[in-house]
């Protein structure tokens, strides 16, 4: 169904399925006709391919992700919508919809069972309310995909791609960049969108890492990460005190051990920074 971008069509079929928006559920559906093409193409789909996507909607994106892979998985949360999709992906035999959520969902025994012997890509339009819940469970979870291609809010993707040791960096830059390779692909205007939202977005793509670009402790790099940032006005010195409950003292001498200056904020350290801050850490237990 080619059609699903132009408005009109879009409400004609809402409305014979009784389909009304939930705010809860962050839904707006795209319907500039050249954003799911360009997406589809940037996330990697192909002959083949096999590819996840999170939130199909009425299956705009969909549509084109089923044009170009070998299959695609969708995973819609809001069962109104199953009979929508039976109706605008009708089309195709290489599409599954799984009603299900997907922050529960065993995404690793998903494509077992769906991608044997296949490269897989995943492809979303997120809700903005869990864009980094999903982006990092799908890359914590160390799915065998090749890349995350993702529509988010235009901000939440400049916090993402922004290089770590910047001022736009966060605990997310870090966290994202421990598992993948971040980049920019292009920007969304809100009205792009039904119903628009009040800001715009834009689609970002995470090359996932075959390997962490650091050697460390995991659990406690990312501890001394979260506790880093959350203070991040403050010292490096003062937010690992309070956010680790260590003595500053302590501190102290792990920073200096680890070649960071103590006046530094979280947001000058490059990852290398917070990996060396987490071996030094090991090394005093």
């Amino acid at each position: 169904m080619n059609r699903l971008s132009d408005i009109g069509t879009i409400r004609e079929i809402l409305t014979r399925h009784g389909f009304t928006f939930s705010k809860a559920l962050g839904q707006n559906f795209l319907i500039n006709p050249s954003v799911c093409p360009r997406m589809a193409q940037e996330s990697g789909a192909g002959s083949g391919v096999g590819v996840i996507e999170i939130g199909p909607g009425i299956g705009v994106l969909t549509n084109e992700l089923c044009q170009l892979a070998g299959k695609v998985v969708a995973v819609e949360l809001d069962k109104r919508l199953l009979p929508v999709l039976d109706e605008t992906l009708a089309e195709y035999d290489n599409v599954k919809i799984v009603n299900d959520d997907v922050l529960r969902l065993d995404l690793n025994q998903l494509i077992a069972e769906e991608f044997p012997d296949m490269e897989v890509v995943v492809c979303a339009n997120l809700p903005y309310y869990i864009t980094s819940p999903v982006i990092m469970k799908l890359l914590e979870d160390r799915l065998p995909v090749k890349a995350i291609t993702v529509m988010v809010q235009k901000e939440a993707a400049q916090r993402i791609c922004a290089e770590v040791g910047s001022r736009m960096s966060g605990a997310v830059t870090v966290s994202v960049n421990y598992y993948a390779k971040p980049e920019m692909l292009f920007g969304v205007s809100a009205g792009s969108f039904m119903p628009a939202p009040k800001v715009d977005s834009a689609v970002i793509r995470l090359n996932v890492l075959p390997e962490p670009p650091v050697q460390t402790d995991e659990a406690l790099f990312f501890e001394v990460v979260k506790a880093a940032f959350s203070q991040r006005r403050k010292v490096i010195a003062n937010s690992l005190s309070a956010g680790l409950h260590r003595p500053k003292d302590e501190i102290t001498g792990v920073l200096t051990k680890a070649g960071i200056p103590l006046n530094a904020r979280a947001e000058a350290l490059k990852l290398e920074d917070f990996a060396a801050i987490a071996n030094c850490l090991e090394e005093e237990a």
